[in-house]
Protein backbone atom coordinates (compact mmCIF):
# COMPACT_ATOMS: atom_id res chain seq x y z
CA UNK A 1 0.00 0.00 0.00
CA UNK A 2 1.33 3.63 -1.45
CA UNK A 3 2.62 5.79 2.35
CA UNK A 4 1.37 9.07 2.29
CA UNK A 5 4.26 11.69 1.35
CA UNK A 6 5.89 13.90 3.83
CA UNK A 7 4.77 17.13 2.04
CA UNK A 8 1.02 16.21 2.96
CA UNK A 9 1.82 15.72 6.65
CA UNK A 10 0.54 19.37 6.99
CA UNK A 11 -2.34 18.97 4.82
CA UNK A 12 -3.35 15.70 7.25
CA UNK A 13 -2.79 17.28 10.06
CA UNK A 14 -5.56 20.19 9.10
CA UNK A 15 -7.77 16.96 7.55
CA UNK A 16 -7.60 15.33 10.83
CA UNK A 17 -8.43 17.94 12.80
CA UNK A 18 -11.05 19.11 10.75
CA UNK A 19 -12.71 15.18 10.65
CA UNK A 20 -11.78 15.34 14.54
CA UNK A 21 -14.43 18.65 14.72
CA UNK A 22 -17.10 17.23 12.67
CA UNK A 23 -17.27 13.95 14.47
CA UNK A 24 -17.83 14.96 17.57
CA UNK A 25 -20.77 17.40 16.13
CA UNK A 26 -22.32 14.42 14.12
CA UNK A 27 -22.26 11.96 16.97
CA UNK A 28 -23.48 14.92 18.79
CA UNK A 29 -26.61 15.05 16.09
CA UNK A 30 -26.57 11.48 15.86
CA UNK A 31 -27.61 11.21 19.71
CA UNK A 32 -30.08 14.00 19.52
CA UNK A 33 -31.45 12.16 16.97
CA UNK A 34 -31.75 9.28 18.28
CA UNK A 35 -33.53 11.19 21.48
CA UNK A 36 -35.79 12.66 18.97
CA UNK A 37 -36.95 8.99 18.06
CA UNK A 38 -37.34 7.73 20.98
CA UNK A 39 -39.64 10.26 22.21
CA UNK A 40 -41.41 10.03 18.55
CA UNK A 41 -41.36 6.41 18.48
CA UNK A 42 -42.53 4.99 21.77
CA UNK A 43 -45.88 5.40 23.52
CA UNK A 44 -44.69 8.84 24.40
CA UNK A 45 -45.05 10.02 21.82
CA UNK A 46 -44.21 13.75 21.70
CA UNK A 47 -42.48 16.20 19.29
CA UNK A 48 -40.04 18.75 20.86
CA UNK A 49 -41.42 22.66 19.45
CA UNK A 50 -39.89 26.01 19.71
CA UNK A 51 -41.32 29.29 20.28
CA UNK A 52 -45.20 27.21 20.48
CA UNK A 53 -48.59 28.34 21.80
CA UNK A 54 -47.85 26.70 25.13
CA UNK A 55 -44.38 28.24 26.08
CA UNK A 56 -40.96 28.84 24.21
CA UNK A 57 -40.02 25.39 24.22
CA UNK A 58 -43.24 22.70 24.67
CA UNK A 59 -43.57 18.60 23.66
CA UNK A 60 -46.58 17.94 21.71
CA UNK A 61 -48.57 14.95 20.63
CA UNK A 62 -47.78 13.37 17.54
CA UNK A 63 -51.31 11.72 16.44
CA UNK A 64 -51.69 8.67 13.81
CA UNK A 65 -53.04 9.73 10.69
CA UNK A 66 -53.18 6.91 8.45
CA UNK A 67 -50.35 5.53 7.65
CA UNK A 68 -48.64 8.81 9.24
CA UNK A 69 -48.03 10.27 12.43
CA UNK A 70 -48.86 14.13 12.59
CA UNK A 71 -47.85 16.77 14.37
CA UNK A 72 -50.17 18.83 17.09
CA UNK A 73 -47.84 21.28 17.77
CA UNK A 74 -47.99 24.90 16.07
CA UNK A 75 -44.54 26.20 16.43
CA UNK A 76 -40.87 25.58 14.74
CA UNK A 77 -40.61 21.83 14.87
CA UNK A 78 -36.64 21.28 16.57
CA UNK A 79 -37.68 17.30 16.41
CA UNK A 80 -37.33 18.07 12.14
CA UNK A 81 -35.27 20.46 12.57
CA UNK A 82 -32.65 17.96 14.30
CA UNK A 83 -33.18 15.38 11.85
CA UNK A 84 -32.27 17.63 8.75
CA UNK A 85 -29.33 19.16 10.20
CA UNK A 86 -27.80 15.95 11.39
CA UNK A 87 -28.93 14.56 7.48
CA UNK A 88 -26.86 17.33 5.70
CA UNK A 89 -24.11 17.57 8.48
CA UNK A 90 -23.43 13.71 8.13
CA UNK A 91 -22.60 14.93 4.59
CA UNK A 92 -20.18 17.26 5.39
CA UNK A 93 -19.05 14.49 7.89
CA UNK A 94 -18.40 11.91 5.05
CA UNK A 95 -16.65 14.53 3.30
CA UNK A 96 -13.78 15.18 6.16
CA UNK A 97 -13.75 11.21 6.24
CA UNK A 98 -12.81 11.03 2.55
CA UNK A 99 -10.24 13.57 2.98
CA UNK A 100 -8.83 12.01 5.89
CA UNK A 101 -8.88 8.56 4.05
CA UNK A 102 -7.45 9.44 0.92
CA UNK A 103 -4.59 11.90 2.28
CA UNK A 104 -3.74 8.74 4.80
CA UNK A 105 -4.24 6.31 1.79
CA UNK A 106 -5.56 3.65 4.03
CA UNK A 107 -7.70 0.65 2.78
CA UNK A 108 -11.67 1.02 1.14
CA UNK A 109 -12.82 -0.72 4.33
CA UNK A 110 -11.20 1.95 6.91
CA UNK A 111 -13.33 4.68 4.93
CA UNK A 112 -16.43 2.31 5.47
CA UNK A 113 -15.68 2.38 9.03
CA UNK A 114 -15.37 5.77 9.26
CA UNK A 115 -18.40 6.63 7.33
CA UNK A 116 -20.65 4.28 10.17
CA UNK A 117 -19.56 6.82 12.73
CA UNK A 118 -22.44 9.18 11.46
CA UNK A 119 -25.24 6.21 12.11
CA UNK A 120 -24.02 4.31 14.54
CA UNK A 121 -24.82 5.88 17.67
CA UNK A 122 -21.25 6.65 19.47
CA UNK A 123 -19.24 5.31 16.70
CA UNK A 124 -17.89 8.33 15.59
CA UNK A 125 -16.43 9.56 19.23
CA UNK A 126 -14.84 5.83 19.03
CA UNK A 127 -13.41 6.20 15.80
CA UNK A 128 -12.06 9.92 16.31
CA UNK A 129 -10.03 9.07 19.27
CA UNK A 130 -8.75 5.97 17.27
CA UNK A 131 -8.01 7.50 14.43
CA UNK A 132 -6.22 10.87 15.84
CA UNK A 133 -4.10 8.52 17.82
CA UNK A 134 -3.44 6.52 15.08
CA UNK A 135 -3.00 9.75 12.66
CA UNK A 136 -0.94 11.33 14.97
CA UNK A 137 1.83 8.52 15.74
CA UNK A 138 2.07 7.44 12.08
CA UNK A 139 2.95 10.94 11.59
CA UNK A 140 5.44 11.34 14.46
CA UNK A 141 6.86 8.05 13.45
CA UNK A 142 7.35 8.77 10.04
CA UNK A 143 9.13 12.69 10.65
CA UNK A 144 11.36 11.05 13.18
CA UNK A 145 12.54 8.30 10.76
CA UNK A 146 12.82 10.96 8.17
CA UNK A 147 14.79 13.37 10.03
CA UNK A 148 17.40 9.93 11.67
CA UNK A 149 17.66 9.62 7.75
CA UNK A 150 18.61 12.87 6.59
CA UNK A 151 21.24 12.94 9.78
CA UNK A 152 22.41 9.68 8.79
CA UNK A 153 23.14 11.28 5.36
CA UNK A 154 24.55 14.31 6.27
CA UNK A 155 27.02 12.29 8.32
CA UNK A 156 28.03 10.11 5.32
CA UNK A 157 28.83 13.40 3.09
CA UNK A 158 30.85 15.35 6.65
CA UNK A 159 34.25 13.84 6.93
Amino acid sequence: MPQPKLATFPQIRGALRFYQICSVITGVGLLLLCAEMVLKYTPLAVELFFLDSQGLFAFREVVPQGDELVSTGDGVNLSLGILIVHGWFYVVYLFACFRVWSLMRWPFWRFILLAGGGVIPFLSFFMEFVVARDVKRYLAERETAAAEKKAAQAQEVTP
